[in-house]
């Protein structure tokens, strides 16, 4: 709950008696803007009017020594401008001056942040204006599990509600003695920005607290996946994927108290640490996974990675996990990496890393909009260079609002077929939650379903050798439902989703066809698939004229205009585009 104060100086009388101004701080805006009135006219800096310097003339001469002057002795028939530039030569007990005084009022104005999306909300109003969530949330103690409209839940009614809707998959993930590993470590909590801003920073340690609390709920873990213990990453291993420049800076901000790699992206003096600890945890998981000590993993890590490239941290990002993962692995005996990144955002730095690297496989789906979406990179035509053209597929979304129905769409044309061809040996998803229904970043749709149905349909690729780490997501019941459904499907719960026959929408099938045109370059078994989803295309392209063409046919123009100076416009408008 953040209160704000707002201050406001009535001048009363069409004066001022002295030289007080008014400060008011803007509503979720740390700035804060300083006005004064001098005689009826506004100073936005406070500098002294014209009048208010002749007034501080006539204070300087009062100040002098007795004997060098004494107050004016005004002459009995007195002009307005005499007593004006004279006014201080009047006894201040002449008459009551109070009513003189300004009146300040108080305006306090109450605000608070909702837990789930951070939005700011006033106080007479309980439930976020944004994702509906109650005031008091309990989704910090309860994980998604929680209601989102009353706080009065006993945390025994929600375990046993969660176990009761889980019984039958811990039974059936027991029988078939999956062994899935997470790797989390509560010192990452303590990366955090320091400086209070108008709005929270949406990257912030509550996101791994409810998905931490919605798994803890649901008897996942503590429970049935295994614990990996945290190391810090070394510079060493650092140093395969960043420049030591890069690795250096962010060692450097463990001495400041708060610090910041771009506008958005902070630092505290824990950042370093957490973000060496994020690092190591995804190294050790992917090298278990390989090695076959675990089947499975979930990286339950922050910061984030996939925006730190080689010299730079942005986007909230300070090392980059994926790469370091993917190197880790192949150190393990790994030759071909494949990295699908689904976070909304395009993983800038990942594909920089393995830009001109054959071996590693990388793949992202996200929001584009020719560029105007954040990080503005991640065209269809990125697909790598220096002899490894066709190992970058971008697949870009031009709006927002992509659902489940695309996303499989473009898994099943796309991200499928080039990884079956490509036969990798381990798979790392970029798992940003911030396509979820409800973020309040990337504005998509996707369902916690349709993550583990994609979850599914890439655990088939490299015998269930599959990562899955952490990235984005902002909106905390979003991520911990989503998260929690991927982890089910790597004990073994099998996707609800039904895949066949998806129709996907006008927006999707146009970027699918534009992937698939540059990509059968180097792919060439999708030129099938292209061929297909062409004469699709073509069936859209016939609906929409008809749609036109019902539109025009509203107005009916008058039959003469056929054969008058109009005739022309009498075609357009009936859709006849031939003239005699």
């Amino acid at each position: 709950m953040v209160s704000e104060t707002v201050q406001v100086s009535c001048v009363t009388n069409g004066g001022a008696k002295n030289n007080q101004g008014f400060k008011r701080k803007h509503l979720g805006s740390d700035e804060h803007t300083t006005a004064t009135c001098h005689d009826g006219v506004f100073d936005a800096k406070g500098d002294i009017g014209t009048s208010g310097q002749d007034i501080i003339a006539n204070i300087n001469e009062e100040t002098k020594p007795d004997g060098v002057s004494k107050k004016v002795r005004m002459p009995k028939e007195l002009t307005f401008r005499d007593m004006y530039n004279n006014q201080d030569a009047f006894d201040d007990d002449d008459e009551d001056d109070s009513d003189w005084e300004p009146v300040q009022k108080h305006i306090e104005i109450l605000k608070w942040f909702c837990t789930n999306c951070t939005m700011v909300n006033l106080d007479d109003i309980v439930h976020c204006d944004i994702c509906g969530e109650h005031k008091e949330s309990g989704i910090l103690r309860h994980g998604f599990y929680a209601s989102p409209c009353s706080p009065e839940i006993d945390l025994i009614q929600v375990e046993s509600e969660a176990r009761g809707r889980d019984k039958d998959f811990r039974s059936e993930a027991s029988a078939s003695n999956c062994s899935t590993a997470v790797g989390f470590d509560e010192r990452t909590l303590l990366h955090s920005e320091v400086e209070m801003k108008s709005h929270p920073h949406p990257e912030r340690p509550d996101r791994l607290r409810a998905i931490a609390a919605s798994l803890a709920a649901a008897g996942i873990f503590p429970g049935k996946c295994c614990p990996i213990a945290a190391r810090e990453i070394t510079q060493m291993e650092l140093q395969m994927v960043h420049s030591l420049e890069h690795i250096e800076a962010v060692e450097l901000t463990s001495q400041m108290f708060s610090s910041y790699f771009t506008p958005d992206t902070y630092a505290n003096e824990h950042s370093a640490h957490a973000a060496r600890l994020a690092a190591g945890l995804c190294s050790d998981l992917a090298s278990a996974i390989f090695s076959g000590r675990v089947r499975n993993g979930f990286a339950l890590v922050r910061p984030p990675g996939h925006h730190a490239g080689v010299t730079q941290a942005m986007g909230f990002c300070l090392h980059n996990n994926a790469a370091v993962a993917a190197l880790a692995a192949q150190v393990a005996g790994a030759k071909k990496v494949l990295i699908v990144d689904w976070d909304v955002h395009h993983g800038n730095g990942t594909q920089e890393i393995f830009d001109q690297n054959k071996s590693v496989l990388y793949i992202s789906l996200h929001r584009h909009e020719g560029g105007k979406f954040y990080p503005g990179t991640g065209a269809a035509f990125e697909v790598g260079s220096k002899g490894a053209e066709g190992y970058c597929v971008n697949i870009p979304w031009n709006r927002g609002g992509v659902g489940d129905k695309d996303y499989i769409f473009a898994f099943q044309h796309v991200v499928l077929p080039i990884a079956s061809k490509f036969a990798p040996d381990f798979t790392i998803i970029s798992a940003g939650f911030d396509a979820a229904r409800g973020d309040p970043l990337g504005c998509c749709d996707v369902t916690p379903a349709g993550y583990a149905q994609m979850t599914h349909m890439l655990s088939t690729l490299t015998g269930g050798k599959l990562l899955v780490i952490l990235e984005g997501g902002y909106n905390l019941r979003s991520i911990s439902s989503s998260a929690t459904a991927v982890i089910k499907v790597l004990l073994g719960e099998s996707s609800r989703f039904e895949p066949e026959n998806i129709v996907p929408s006008k927006a999707c099938l146009h970027t699918v066809l534009e992937v698939l045109k540059i990509q059968m370059k180097y792919w060439p078994t999708l030129s099938s698939s292209f061929e297909k989803l062409q004469s699709q295309w073509g069936m859209y392209s016939m609906e929409n004229k008809k749609k036109q063409l019902k539109k025009r046919r509203l107005f009916e123009p008058p039959l003469w205009w056929r054969w008058g100076r109009k005739q022309l416009l009498y075609h357009i408008l009936t859709g006849h585009s031939h003239l005699k």
